[in-house]
């Protein structure tokens, strides 16, 4: 844990050292998702492959909610750590775990008695509708797994240490490759053997976890006494990572609303979506790992008052994802037919996968900028203004924009998907004009 201080030293190295554990891992935890529907697409009917694509969209609107609402931990363990008060970060991370454990509960209940509900707001297609009603029963029947999952994964990033996340994403990962094959491949289980792959092997990964938390030397003693809900920590926490949690469920619930819009054409253009979906967790890896990364690196420097650090690290994060960037704006536009063939043997699915992926292949260009920006706000506890931007961005553009061209783009998948990069735009005209007015704070020492 020495070795995770990022109040001194050279930015760039330490960011990327930072970094490249949280990308890998979260390669990891993509392709942890794409193996689902890879081995669904080749196995199974594009019913499957539909159920798939809708269910795991719902698990993951809410999965991210859990992530999201985690950064309030990883911002306030950071902080602490970056004061030198590990006593406090003991009781925070304590404190999480209960919120936790009753919020995974919550979801749990929702998504195994509510699964016909939720495919039904989806417009699930008909020859899919039970096949998605099931993938959410069971891997919402496992969500308290899920959530001690992503939780972990939190904790740990806010103690500086990113390496120990990606041992866990990857025995995942393998895991679940191991289980799709055999209840996918072996057994035909479908939709819903990529259901209870995922459950499986996110079990076994958070028992694993546990494990590597009794051996690792910590920069402080986590005793059972921590354990309690301590208002004051509590409430800490939930300032922090609401406004996140809220902005990001609210964005997700934008991108279900495409989804459902979507699904409305018909089970191939559905399919599509779902592939495409699949290929942008990875063409937006970079950017992604850096918001992460980002949050952790800025709280901490912020915490210990090197706010010009701080704002260092945010342009060394934009410019080398932009570059990256670049790369995948390339590929995914001109080539995502190739891409969108690893997870479909369907002409017509991969056609209309490509299609999509267009759209998201311009925003690649974008989001380099916004993912930055939202790490850094968030590591610098400025939350609610991520949720304003990000609400504005999926409620006054994304939402309407895709109604629009349902309409008027005359059934083309690629003007529906216009509508993301057209909110990431005004996204990020707003957090340059946030930004320019923290630089002034800066510049005549105000917080």
């Amino acid at each position: 844990m020495k070795n995770n201080n990022f109040t001194e030293g050279a930015i760039l190295p330490k960011l990327l050292k930072f970094m490249l554990p949280v990308l890998f891992a979260m390669f990891l935890q993509a392709m942890y998702g794409a193996v689902d529907l890879l081995v669904v697409g080749q196995f199974g009917k594009d019913a499957d492959v539909s159920a798939v694509s809708t269910g795991s969209q719902i698990l993951h609107t809410l999965t991210n909610l859990i992530v999201s609402f985690s950064m309030g931990i990883t911002v306030a363990v950071a902080q602490r750590i970056g004061q030198k008060r590990p006593e406090e970060a003991a009781q925070t991370i304590g404190t999480g775990l209960i919120i936790f454990a009753i919020t995974g509960i919550i979801f749990t209940v929702i998504c195994f008695f509510g699964s016909g509900v939720l495919a039904a707001i989806m417009h699930a297609p008909e020859e899919a509708f039970n096949l998605t009603q099931n993938y959410i029963r069971v891997c919402g029947g496992g969500f308290l797994v899920i959530t001690a999952y992503n939780l972990l994964g939190s904790i740990f990033r806010g103690l500086g240490d990113s390496k120990t996340p990606l041992i866990a994403v990857g025995i995942a990962c393998i895991l679940n490759i191991v289980g799709d094959l055999l209840f996918v491949a072996v057994f035909h289980l479908g939709a819903t053997g990529a259901a209870l792959a995922t459950v499986i092997a996110q079990l076994v990964s958070v028992i694993i976890s546990l494990f590597i938390i009794r051996k690792t030397k910590l920069p402080f003693e986590l005793h059972k006494s921590n354990l309690k809900l301590e208002k004051s920590y509590a409430k800490n926490i939930l300032r922090i990572g609401t406004p996140i949690a809220l902005q990001d469920f609210l964005v997700g619930i934008s991108f279900l609303v495409i989804l459902a819009i979507v699904n409305q054409i018909g089970v191939t253009a559905s399919a599509g979506v779902g592939v495409a979906n699949k290929v942008c967790a990875f063409i937006m890896l970079v950017p992604a790992a850096f918001m992460q990364s980002m949050a952790a690196f800025v709280a901490q420097n912020y915490g210990a008052g090197h706010k010009d650090r701080a704002v260092k690290a945010l342009k060394s994060g934009i410019g080398v994802s932009l570059l990256f960037g670049i790369v995948m704006f390339i590929i995914a536009f001109f080539h995502g037919d190739m891409l969108s063939g690893i997870f479909s043997n369907k002409p017509d699915t991969v056609a209309a996968a490509w299609d999509y992926l267009k759209a998201y292949a311009i925003d690649c260009l974008f989001t380099c900028f916004l993912f930055c920006f939202v790490g850094f706000y968030n590591g610098i506890e400025k939350t609610k203004f991520v949720m304003i931007q990000g609400i504005c961005g999926a409620f006054l553009v994304r939402i309407p924009v895709a109604f629009l061209m349902q309409h008027f783009g005359g059934g083309s998948l690629f003007k529906i998907g216009l509508a993301t990069p057209c909110s990431t735009i005004l996204q990020i005209i707003l957090c340059f004009a946030v930004y320019i007015n923290f630089r002034k704070n800066i510049n005549t020492g105000t917080r």
